[in-house]
C-alpha cells in the first residue's frame, strides 16, 4: 500500500498538470481539503478547473477517479446527498474505494446492515483497504462492538497503517465515544 502512495507522490512531484489520475491510497495522511466542489457547487455538480465553473458530475470531462475524489470531499464536508450523486456517476461501482464510501454513506444514514454489506464487499476485494477497516471500525464502535472496533484497529496496524490517517481517524472516533462526523 505504501508503494501506491509513494507513486502518487512521485507523479505529483513530476508536475502533472490537471487532476491526479489515480485514486488516493489508504496511506493518505489527511482528509481532503475543501475546494469549490464542496464550497460552491450545488448537488450533482463538481468544479471543473478548465472551465472554472461547476459542471454536472456525470459530464465526460470527469473520469471515475475525479468523481470519487469529489464524492470523498463532499462526504467529508457533510454533503452526503451530493456525495451519493458523485458515487452514482462512477461507472465501475465494484471498486473497493467506491464500496467503502457507499458503506460510509449507508452508516451515516443509519443503515448499519447495508453499511456492513458494503464494507465486507470492499474488504473481500481488497483486504488491505485500511480506510475501509477504519470506517468499519467506527461503525462497530458506534454500535457498541468495542471488541470488533479494536480488531479493525489491530488489522490496520498489522497491515502497515500505524500512524496513518485510517488509524488516527479510528482512534479519534473511539476517543470521542463513536461521535464523529465521518
Amino acid at each position: 500500500m505504501k508503494t501506491r502512495g509513494a507513486s502518487l507522490a512521485v507523479l505529483f512531484v513530476l508536475g502533472l498538470n490537471g487532476a491526479v489520475f489515480a485514486v488516493p491510497s489508504d496511506t493518505e495522511d489527511l482528509p481532503p481539503k475543501p475546494t469549490q466542489t464542496s464550497t460552491e457547487c450545488p448537488d450533482g455538480k463538481a468544479w471543473d478547473k478548465e472551465s472554472n465553473r461547476c459542471i454536472d458530475i456525470k459530464s465526460d470531462l470527469f473520469d471515475d477517479d475525479d468523481r470519487f475524489l469529489a464524492a470523498r470531499e463532499l462526504a467529508y464536508a457533510g454533503r452526503l446527498t451530493a456525495s451519493v450523486q458523485a458515487l452514482d456517476a462512477i461507472r465501475e461501482q465494484d471498486r473497493p474505494h467506491v464500496l467503502t464510501y457507499r458503506g460510509f454513506l449507508a452508516r451515516k444514514a443509519g443503515d448499519w446492515p447495508q453499511a456492513e454489506k458494503y464494507y465486507l464487499a470492499a474488504l473481500a476485494a481488497d483486504p488491505d483497504s485500511l480506510m475501509t477497516r477504519s470506517y468499519m471500525g467506527m461503525g462497530l464502535f458506534e454500535r457498541g462492538d468495542k471488541v470488533g472496533a479494536i480488531d479493525q484497529l489491530r488489522e490496520i496496524r498489522s497491515r502497515g497503517g500505524r500512524g496513518g490517517w485510517p488509524e488516527r481517524a479510528l482512534l479519534m472516533a473511539m476517543r470521542a465515544g463513536g461521535k464523529t462526523s465521518y
